[in-house]
């Protein structure tokens, strides 16, 4: 069964940092690029950022951009979202997902395409205060 789990979430202050994990088992880790999306309340999913199956790409939204960066431990089969500089807007549940069609050879606009992810955690909660 593949499984992939997120953690790190919680409630924080705006300004302040955290750092999201997805462990995953039950794939062959290097074989997928992963990516991480958040939805809000009432909204649609929205791609975050995403990173190919050695690291080698990175791809970050635009509201995220200079603040979050994602990497990746594929001897511990886990991918991270180190969130910097926190606004109340960031709050959402984020999820990591799993692709392993998405290479570096992939064409932007297929990076950010939810629909285009083999698996999905079931999220963890980010909340920011003012």
């Amino acid at each position: 069964q593949v499984q992939l789990i997120e953690s790190g979430g919680g409630l924080v202050q705006a300004g302040e940092s955290l750092r999201l994990s997805c462990t995953t088992s039950g794939l062959a880790f290097s074989d997928y690029s992963m990516g991480w999306f958040r939805q809000a309340p009432g909204k649609e999913r929205e791609f975050v950022s995403a990173i190919s199956q050695t690291g080698q790409n990175r791809y970050i939204a635009g509201p995220v951009r200079g603040r979050f960066t994602i990497s990746r431990d594929n001897a511990k089969n886990t991918v991270y979202l180190q969130m910097n500089s926190l606004k109340p807007e960031d709050t959402a549940v984020y999820f990591c997902a799993a692709d392993v069609g998405l290479t570096i050879a992939s064409a932007t606009s297929e990076w950010v395409r939810s629909e285009e992810y083999d698996y999905w955690g079931q999220g963890t909660q980010v909340t920011v205060s003012s």
